[in-house]
């Protein structure tokens, strides 16, 4: 893509795409405060870090990458996704983001009831629940009487099909807003602003969507390099050559694919 293909995308995103959402949002604490306040329904965050983008893998090389990572001063941490299908919003998902989270909230010594609360919020396109509401809490309970487990673990769900004059339902008018001066929130809006509307903004964006292009380009290469690996028909060499990456590279993969 060239510059004036990336402007014109630029022009066309709003919050509910994951890419813009995160730049939106990334490294901005108080903005971060204002969607986490309105979400919970709360006015006390002081949200003391955000990073976009963060990736985790686990020991079998399956990775996610969360759009937000977020920490608040109590030491509660979140992850806020935004998924416009079905299968991004799976519910099994958002039970794996949790797990994958938890994995990286204990240093070697720290007792277990040390583990900070953490909350998966994932603002859905659509009604993925089904039941109509503008949110869904999803916390374990004891099946037996009916109380709450209190293992700190917290899922939810934001129908961003949901409007209407209340706090969460300007919120969620705003995430489908293409255009800044639409929007409820003027802090948010502030921040949409700045990268659809100035040099500065707009070229930081160019750069994630570059760098999000060559990252899905070396991953579909590495799986055709293990297609040719498989058929051993080709040397290393050969396949480096076919698919632009490095020989090391290549043995690497052809090492993790024999292990």
């Amino acid at each position: 893509m060239d510059r004036s293909e990336y402007y014109k995308a630029i022009d066309e995103f709003c919050l509910m795409d994951d890419t813009f959402m995160s730049a939106v949002f990334d490294g901005d604490n108080k903005t971060v405060a204002l969607l986490l306040n309105i979400i919970l329904n709360r006015s006390d965050f002081e949200v003391i870090e955000v990073i976009a983008q963060r990736s985790y893998n686990n020991l079998l090389d399956r990775s996610i990458r969360l759009d937000i990572f977020a920490k608040d001063s109590s030491g509660k941490v979140y992850n806020i996704e935004v998924q416009r299908n079905y299968e991004g919003a799976d519910i099994r998902r958002a039970r794996y983001n949790s797990s994958m989270i938890d994995t990286r909230l204990l240093s070697r010594g720290q007792k277990f009831s040390e583990l900070a609360d953490s909350y998966v919020i994932f603002i859905t396109e659509s009604d993925v629940i089904g039941a109509g509401l503008p949110l869904y809490e999803i916390d374990r309970i004891v099946k037996q009487t009916g109380t709450y487990f209190g293992d700190g673990s917290h899922i939810i769900y934001v129908n961003g099909s949901y409007e209407d004059d209340s706090a969460l339902g300007k919120l969620m008018h705003d995430f489908k807003c293409r255009n800044a001066e639409d929007m409820n929130y003027t802090q948010i809006a502030d921040r949409v602003r700045y990268i659809k509307e100035t040099e500065g903004g707009r070229e930081n964006m160019c750069k994630i969507m570059e760098d999000l292009n060559k990252k899905s380009n070396y991953e579909k290469q590495k799986q055709i390099a293990l297609a040719m690996i498989k058929t051993e028909k080709l040397s290393y060499e050969e396949i480096a050559l076919c698919t632009d990456l490095t020989v090391s590279e290549v043995k690497n993969l052809a090492e993790g694919e024999t292990a």
